[in-house]
C-alpha cells in the first residue's frame, strides 16, 4: 500500500493526492500533524532514500531555523526522536510504497507509481466485475466480493 505523508495546508500534497485519485491508485493518507510518526515509519523512509536525512528533512523548516539543532552530530536514534517530536521538519509530501520513496511532487517522477495500479488490477480474477479495471487488492473484497490471490476470499 502506498502511504502519503502530508499536511493539510501543503499545496504539493494536494497535487499528489489529486494525481493518485485521478489515476485511481489507492493510498493511505498520513497527516503528520495529527498522526504520531513511528520509529518504524521513519526507518523505512531512511532505508529507501538515496541521501538519508537530506532527502526527508527540510532545512527551511521553522524548527530547524529557530532551534538550530546540530543534526550532523546526532546519532540516528537521536535524529529519529527529534523528528518524532518535531514532525514539521519533514519535507512534504513523502510518498512511500513497498520499494521506493519520493519526496515532493514531480509530475514526471510520480509516474513510477502507476505500476501499483497495474499490479493491483492483475490480482482481480473476474474480468466481468464492474470494477475490474480499477480493482485494488486491499479493497477488492469490499468492492465486489471477488476471490483474489491476496485475500483468499
Amino acid at each position: 500500500m502506498i502511504k502519503i505523508y502530508m499536511s493539510p495546508g501543503c499545496s504539493s500534497c494536494r497535487k499528489v493526492k489529486a494525481w493518485f485519485d485521478e489515476q485511481k491508485i489507492p493510498y493511505q493518507e498520513v497527516n503528520i500533524l495529527s498522526h504520531r510518526i513511528t520509529r518504524e515509519e521513519l526507518k523505512e523512509m531512511l532505508e529507501k532514500s538515496l541521501n538519508g536525512t537530506d532527502d526527508i528533512i527540510s532545512m527551511r523548516s521553522k524548527v530547524i531555523k529557530e532551534e538550530k539543532p546540530d543534526l550532523m552530530n546526532m546519532s540516528i536514534s537521536e535524529l529519529i526522536d527529534f523528528i518524532i517530536e518535531n514532525p514539521t521538519v519533514l519535507k512534504r509530501p513523502i510518498i512511500v510504497d513497498d520499494e521506493k520513496i519520493q519526496v515532493g511532487y514531480n509530475a514526471e517522477e510520480i509516474e513510477i507509481f502507476k505500476k501499483a495500479k497495474r499490479y493491483a488490477s492483475s490480482l482481480c480474477l473476474d474480468e466481468k466485475c464492474p470494477r475490474y479495471s480499477d480493482c485494488v487488492k486491499e479493497y477488492q473484497n469490499a468492492l465486489c466480493g471477488v476471490k483474489t490471490a491476496s485475500t483468499g476470499n
